[in-house]
């Protein structure tokens, strides 16, 4: 049987990364999306070719251009012919504190956390479904009770987490969607203070912040695992959810 073929959305960088390094290493061939990091996207690829050849392909796609998906979907078949899972990982993240909210952040986090994810799978279904694939959705801890000052990105990853248990009955049983809500993995890009970082990790149960490798474990895990397990998300998160969510 060949290498199974997973297009990532979002690989080049942070968790998307560490998925793409630890699912090679798992044997599959990989479909790198990016949009923006072209430079450590390229890298990335040559690192994994060298391990195996002709093994990784990129593919570059602004997501928030919703009516270019169908091609980047025919294109990510192109490479291997083949499609045996789709983790729809790419995010936009920013503070948008009510009343200060624009238009155009709101297309800009609804498409590249909820609507990219509906029409990549909608033009993927049929590839998934010959392969009887495997989706899935990275989703948020915070997208049912919503984070404060980032209400815009919370309610486009509550849109993301019902397509999630959505589509898994639709789909089945060919095709199997799960989620993954990460807490705490790795610090966002803007700047917290020291105070603020102590805050966050005194919620979490395991008294420290995730580990990217632990994301990539759920994902393989996910991927390969049980035929029966569909329409779950799972929180991964320390335990930080079992004591409820207060504000960070």
């Amino acid at each position: 049987m060949p290498h199974p073929v997973v297009l990532i959305t979002g690989a080049a960088k942070r968790i998307g990364a560490e998925m793409s390094r630890h699912l090679h290493q798992q044997g599959y061939r990989l479909v790198l999306h990016y949009h923006r990091s072209e430079e450590v996207a390229t890298a990335l690829m040559q690192e994994l070719n060298a391990v195996r050849p002709d093994s990784v392909r990129l593919l570059c796609q602004d997501l928030t251009r919703l009516d270019e998906l169908n091609d980047m979907a025919d294109k990510a078949l192109g490479y291997f012919g083949r499609l045996d899972g789709l983790i729809n990982n790419a995010s936009s993240f920013y503070p948008t504190p009510f009343g200060e909210g624009t238009p155009a952040q709101w297309q800009d986090l609804a498409a590249t956390n909820a609507a990219a994810p509906y029409f990549l799978i909608q033009a993927l279904a049929p590839a998934l479904r010959d392969s009887r694939g495997s989706i899935i959705n990275m989703v948020d801890i915070h997208a049912e009770k919503g984070l404060k000052h980032h209400l815009l990105y919370t309610m486009a990853k509550n849109a993301l987490a019902t397509l999630t248990r959505g589509l898994a009955e639709e789909l089945a049983p060919a095709i199997r969607v799960n989620g993954i809500a990460p807490g705490a993995i790795i610090w966002p890009a803007h700047a917290l203070t020291e105070q603020q970082k102590q805050q966050v990790l005194a919620t979490i149960p395991m008294a420290r912040l995730g580990q990217p490798g632990e994301i990539a474990e759920t994902a393989a895990f996910l991927l390969a695992g049980p035929r029966y397990l569909t329409g779950q998300i799972i929180a991964l998160d320390g335990g930080r959810s079992s004591r409820g969510l207060p504000e960070a």
